[in-house]
C-alpha cells in the first residue's frame, strides 16, 4: 500500500479554480474570541505552496499556502493589538496573532527589496471562497530542514505535480525572473 502524501488542507482534495468575480475578502485567525481579521481588497496572486520553515503551516501540513497582494489592499480590521512581528530579522516581516500563532501578513519594509510594496498572505484564512489558486509549489527540498525524510522527496514532487504545482526549488520562473530584472536595474546592467 502507497502513502497517501498530503501537503496542505487547501489543495489535498485537488486545486480549486478561482470565482470568476473573487474581490477580495476577510482573512481571520484561529481565535475564538477576538480574532485578528484583516481585509483583503482584490484577487491574490502568485498563489503557492511553500516549503520554507518560516512561513505559518495548518497543523498537519507540510507545506504552507501563501500569495501576495499588493500592500494598499490590506487593511488589518480588528485586534490589531494582538499582532507581533515573529522575526524581526526577517526580509519578510510576519505579523502572527500572539494568541493562536497564525501568521496574518508578512510585509517587507526594505523599499529595495523586490517585492517591496507586495504583502505575502495565506489565502485559506479568507472567509470568503474563491481566491486565486495556487499555481506552482517553492522551496520543496526546504520540508526537509522542517524534518520531512529526504527519502519521501520524490513521492511528495509527484503529489505536486499530479495537483498541477510545479515543483521548484526556489520560486517559479517569472518571479525569478522578476527579481533579476530588478537587481540588474539596480545595479544599472539594465536601463531602470
Amino acid at each position: 500500500m502507497s502513502e497517501t502524501i498530503r501537503i496542505h488542507p487547501a489543495v489535498d482534495q485537488g486545486v480549486k479554480p478561482d470565482a470568476a468575480n473573487f474581490a477580495g475578502g476577510n482573512l481571520v485567525c484561529k481565535c475564538a474570541q477576538s480574532p485578528v481579521k484583516v481585509t483583503i481588497k482584490g484577487n491574490v496572486a502568485y498563489d503557492h505552496a511553500c516549503g520554507c520553515t518560516k512561513c505559518w503551516k495548518p497543523a498537519g501540513a507540510v507545506f504552507s499556502v501563501v500569495a501576495v497582494v499588493p500592500r494598499a489592499n490590506l487593511t488589518v480590521l480588528e485586534s490589531a493589538d494582538k499582532l507581533a512581528v515573529v522575526d524581526s530579522n526577517a526580509a519578510i516581516q510576519r505579523y502572527a496573532c500572539k494568541g493562536c500563532g497564525v501568521h496574518m501578513y508578512g510585509r517587507i519594509e526594505n523599499t529595495k527589496h523586490p517585492f517591496y510594496g507586495f504583502d505575502f498572505i495565506h489565502p485559506e484564512l479568507f472567509q470568503e471562497p474563491g481566491w486565486a489558486p495556487p499555481e506552482f509549489a517553492a522551496f520543496v527540498s526546504s520540508v526537509i530542514e522542517s524534518g520531512v525524510s529526504p527519502d519521501r522527496m520524490a513521492g511528495i514532487r509527484g503529489r505536486l505535480k499530479q495537483l498541477g504545482l510545479e515543483p521548484y526549488d526556489c520560486l517559479s520562473p517569472p518571479l525569478m525572473d522578476a527579481i533579476s530584472t530588478h537587481v540588474a536595474k539596480a545595479s544599472g546592467a539594465l536601463p531602470a
